[in-house]
């Protein structure tokens, strides 16, 4: 009898264990310029390929890989059926152009594009960090392709800042959330990042938070459900248009 009940459990779990197996983040590659480049993906089992759904990319920390942001919103993307793409940056201290961007995430973002059922007019980003400025970059060189952005402790640097926002052909939306014992960004610098670009036909929205400093991974959950909120209903008013950069070579 013992015997017995251990076994109707085995199979009533089985559908389970199933389900939790398919929820993986698998770890994947591209070529991208001659270059083999390392990404991590998750995929919730609900997305279908008669539904077209939002892709969210997230841009790491400075020293960390794409697996750190993509295991934090894992939770929301499952719950909301959101496609997660966290590519490493080449050299795992920064992110830099014209080697990470724009064209590679690009690339990727198309890879994706190809293969699930994503909906072009709503893809976004995140970042953290040194993954944070380079979304700003990145948003505001192509403003058409992406449908809005969130970032977790960066600003720009007043020198590159003002020449790359002169660079935004749409006033993509944009969310910004510090801590006000940031000791890498601190306050002053982003609300400069803010009000530099609301002087630029931008409506940026900034949430301090009070107390936090830059460790952002214990207040993830929060933060990226405030993120979520803010990213999901924005959308391209028309098809996305990459606006491609030739950076010399």
């Amino acid at each position: 009898m013992n015997c017995l009940f251990r076994l109707m459990i085995a199979i009533l779990l089985l559908p389970l264990s199933a389900d939790c197996a398919s929820e993986k983040i698998t770890k994947e590659s591209i070529l991208s310029n001659g270059q083999e480049r390392t990404y991590y993906l998750f995929v919730p089992k609900t997305v279908s390929p008669s539904t077209p759904v939002p892709l969210l990319v997230t841009l790491h920390g400075s020293g960390r890989n794409g697996l750190s942001l993509v295991e934090k919103w894992k939770s929301i993307a499952s719950n909301e059926g959101v496609i997660i793409v966290g590519p490493n940056s080449q050299d795992p201290k920064r992110w830099a152009t014209p080697v990470d961007g724009p064209e590679f995430l690009h690339e990727l973002t198309e890879a994706l594009m190809k293969k699930y059922s994503i909906n072009p007019r709503k893809v976004y980003l995140f970042g953290h960090s040194g993954g944070a400025v380079f979304a700003l970059i990145i948003s505001l060189m192509e403003s058409e392709y992406f449908a809005a952005t969130a970032i977790h402790a960066g600003s720009l640097r007043q020198a590159e800042g003002t020449s790359v926002i002169k660079q935004a052909k749409r006033k993509i939306p944009l969310k910004i959330f510090v801590g006000t014992q940031d000791e890498y960004f601190p306050l002053t610098e982003v609300r400069a990042t803010r009000d530099e670009l609301n002087a630029n036909g931008f409506a940026v929205q900034l949430v301090e938070i009070a107390g936090h400093n830059h460790w952002y991974y214990d207040m993830a959950p929060k933060i990226n459900r405030d993120a979520w909120e803010f990213l999901k209903d924005e959308e391209l008013r028309a098809d996305p248009r990459y606006n491609h950069y030739d950076f010399g070579r």
